[in-house]
């Protein structure tokens, strides 16, 4: 068992995007999964990347978003929606809402999140 105090949960920011890391290989090395509560502010985005070799479930919990798919294809996501991408789908997402888009992403096998949030992410078009 473990308990992971909000003290351990380590909070990733890049570009207005706030990525509060629940459940990652720092603070649960053993872990299978990797959990984490995004907050994009209004008008912020994550861009568009990949994961090649993990699954990624994403539960909207507040607001909306547009989803950023391979081909430039977009989406929406809406609060309760849920959506999985499969290893190597490309993905990220804009908050085109009048409020913070908020969901939980679940990453299996886990990921470390660290260095994508150190590196410098392009400006939102």
């Amino acid at each position: 068992m473990n308990i992971i105090r909000r003290s351990e949960i380590h909070v990733l920011r890049n570009s207005g995007v706030e990525s509060e890391q629940l459940l990652s290989p720092e603070n649960a090395p053993a872990s299978q999964v990797t959990i984490t509560r995004v907050t994009i502010p209004v008008g912020a985005t994550s861009p568009r990347h990949t994961h090649e070799s993990s699954e990624q479930v994403w539960v909207a919990i507040e607001g909306q978003g547009t989803l950023l798919l391979g081909q430039g294809h977009t989406d929406e996501l809406r609060q309760g929606d849920v959506v999985r991408f499969a290893p190597g789908d490309v993905h990220g997402v804009s908050n085109t809402g009048s409020v913070p888009f908020v969901y939980l992403s679940v990453t299996s096998p886990p990921l470390n999140f660290r260095k994508a949030y150190e590196a410098r992410w392009p400006a939102a078009s």
